[in-house]
C-alpha cells in the first residue's frame, strides 16, 4: 500500500499552488516551474515493495533502506518513469558499492543526455549489496532561480526576509560539504521525519509535545546557517512524495531592529502573515530560519533592564508569539542559530525540541574537508598531475603505516592535526590562501601544495593568536 501525494513537478491541472502567495512567488515563476517538471511518484526498489507514509519506510523484512538521489538536468524532457527505469538498470549493473557513491559519467546515452548525477547518499562506510536493500529513489530538478526578497510595504522596498523555492541550485552540494562527527545531520533528518510521521498519525500534541523548533548553537564559522539550508534542501528532495514543494524563508534578526524599530509590532505581524500564506497550503513544506536568534533575546533582556527602548521588547515578544502560532501547523519547521548561547533566555530555549551544539571539526573532520578541497583543485587542474590521496578510513585500515601509497596522505593528516581548533569556514578558505600566498604559479604539484598549506596553517594560527592577545 502506498500513500501518494501529487507533486509540484506535475502537469496535472489539479496540482495546487499557494494561491495566496503572490507576494512571495510570482505567477509566471510558478508557471515556468510547472512546465519544467514532470510528475514524481514513489519508486520501488529492485526487490520487493516499500510501504510509504511521506518518505518514512515500513519494510516488513527489516531490509536496509538506501536513498538514491537522481539529479535530472534542467534541460531534460524525459519522463520520470523512463529516468527511473534507466537508473534502476544502472544500479543493477553496479549492485555492490562502498558507502556513499556518486555517478557523474554514464555508459549509456540516455543517462548522459538527461541526468546530471546519480548518488547513493547518507550511508555508512562499508560495502553495500544493493540487491539485498530497499531502494528509495528521489528524482529531482534544481530550481535555478535565485532568492527573492519578501517585502512588507507596497510603496517602499522594506526587506523582511529572503526566500527560496526548493530544491534550489544555490543550496546544491552544501549537505555533502558539511563534515560533523556526532551524526548530527542524520539526527536532524530523523527529527523532521518523526514530526511529520506523528502529525500523519494524528498524535495528540497535548499529550506528547513537540514544537517543530531546532536550535543550533556554537562558535561562529562552524556551518550552522549552512546546515539549516542544507537540511531544508535535503528534506525537500527526500519528502517530495509527501509535499508538493519546499519553501525556505530566512529572517535576519538584525534587520528587525535596524529597519522596523518605529512600527515593530505591526511589521512583525505583517511578515508572519506572509509566511502564513505559504503554510496555509498543506502541500508545502515550509522552513523558517531565524539566524543569530540571540540578538532577539539579548535585546529583550536589555530592554527589561532599562538599557534599550521598550519597542525592542515588543519586537521580541511579537516574534515569539508568531512562532508559537505557526508551529502548530504540521508542515512548518522553525530553524534557529546562535553564536552566543549564554545570551539566549530560557523562555526561548524551552521552545526548542533539539538544542544541538555545533563546534569546530575534529582532526578526522578537518582531514575530510581538506581532502575534498584537494580533490576539487585536482579536478580543476590547479594541482597537477592528479595523485591519489587515501581517506582517513583507509589510513586507519593500514595502521597509519608510511609507504609510497600513503606518504602524501599522512602529510595531509599532519596538517589536519595542526589545524585543530580552526573553524570550518577558515578551513575552507585555507587552500585558497595557500595558493595565493605561498604558491604564486598557475599550477602546482600536490607535494608543493601541501607544503604551502602547512605554511598557511601556521599563518592562520599566528594571526589568531595575535588577535586574541589584542583583546
Amino acid at each position: 500500500m502506498r500513500l501518494i501525494k501529487r507533486s509540484l513537478y506535475s502537469n496535472d491541472p489539479e496540482v495546487r499552488f499557494p494561491h495566496n502567495a503572490s507576494d512571495l512567488i510570482s505567477t509566471s515563476r510558478l508557471a515556468k516551474l510547472r512546465a519544467k517538471f514532470k510528475t514524481q511518484k514513489p519508486i520501488s526498489g529492485m526487490e520487493g515493495d516499500i510501504m510509504e507514509v511521506g518518505d518514512l519506510k515500513h519494510n516488513p523484512d527489516d531490509m536496509t533502506t538506501i536513498h538514491v538521489e537522481v539529479h535530472v538536468k534542467s534541460s531534460s524532457t524525459a519522463e520520470r518513469s523512463d529516468v527511473k527505469m534507466h537508473v534502476l538498470a544502472l544500479l543493477k549493473r553496479h549492485c555492490v558499492v562502498f558507502g556513499v557513491y556518486r555517478w557523474t559519467e554514464f555508459d549509456e546515452d540516455f543517462l548522459t543526455k538527461h541526468v546530471q548525477s546519480v548518488a547513493i547518499v547518507d550511508t555508512e562506510r562499508k560495502p553495500i549489496d544493493l540487491k539485498s536493500c530497499c531502494l528509495s529513489i528521489h528524482i529531482f530538478v534544481l530550481n535555478e532561480d535565485g532568492p527573492s526578497t519578501l517585502t512588507l510595504e507596497e510603496d517602499e522596498e522594506l526587506s523582511a526576509a529572503n526566500h527560496w523555492l526548493l530544491p534550489a541550485a544555490e543550496f546544491h552540494g552544501i549537505w555533502e560539504s558539511l563534515v560533523y562527527d556526532s551524526g548530527v545531520k542524520t539526527q536532524l533528518l530523523d527529527y523532521v521525519s518523526t514530526t511529520i510521521y506523528f502529525s500523519d498519525k494524528n498524535v495528540d500534541s497535548n499529550l506528547i509535545s513537540w514544537n517543530r523548533v531546532v536550535l543550533l548553537h556554537g562558535p561562529p564559522g562552524t556551518g550552522k546557517t549552512s546546515l539549516c539550508k542544507a537540511l531544508a534542501q535535503k528534506l525537500s528532495i527526500r519528502l517530495a512524495n509527501r509535499y508538493t514543494y519546499g519553501q525556505f524563508v530566512e529572517i535576519n534578526s538584525h534587520s528587525l531592529f535596524s529597519k522596523w524599530f518605529s512600527e515593530s509590532g505591526k511589521l512583525v505581524t505583517k511578515m508572519f502573515q506572509k509566511i502564513q500564506q505559504l503554510i496555509d497550503d498543506k502541500e508545502a513544506l515550509v522552513f523558517v530560519l531565524i539566524d543569530e536568534v540571540e540578538s532577539l533575546t539579548a535585546a529583550r533582556n536589555a530592554s527589561q533592564a532599562g538599557t534599550e527602548p521598550s519597542d525592542a521588547i515588543r519586537v521580541v515578544n511579537s516574534v515569539l508569539t508568531q512562532l508559537d502560532q505557526i508551529k502548530r501547523h504540521p508542515n512548518v519547521v522553525i530553524l534557529t542559530t546562535s553564536n552566543v548561547t549564554e545570551k539566549i533566555d530560557l523562555a526561548f530555549v524551552d521552545r526548542a525540541d533539539i538544542k544541538q551544539y555545533i563546534g569546530p571539526p575534529s582532526v578526522e573532520g578537518i582531514f575530510s574537508i581538506y581532502l575534498s578541497c584537494l580533490q576539487e583543485l585536482m579536478k580543476c587542474q590547479i594541482i597537477y598531475p592528479r595523485q591519489q590521496l587515501l581517506t582517513m578510513f583507509e589510513l586507519e585500515t593500514m595502521g597509519f603505516r608510511e609507504c609510497n601509497v600513503s606518504e602524501l596522505s599522512l602529510v595531509l593528516r599532519n596538517i589536519a592535526t595542526k589545524s585543530k581548533g580552526l573553524s570550518g569556514r577558515a578551513l575552507r578558505k585555507l587552500p585558497f590562501l595557500a595558493h595565493a600566498l605561498f604558491v604564486k604559479t598557475p599550477t602546482v604539484s600536490l607535494e608543493r601544495f601541501l607544503e604551502a598549506m602547512d605554511l598557511a596553517v601556521d599563518k592562520q594560527i599566528e594571526e589568531r593568536t595575535q588577535l586574541l592577545n589584542c583583546v
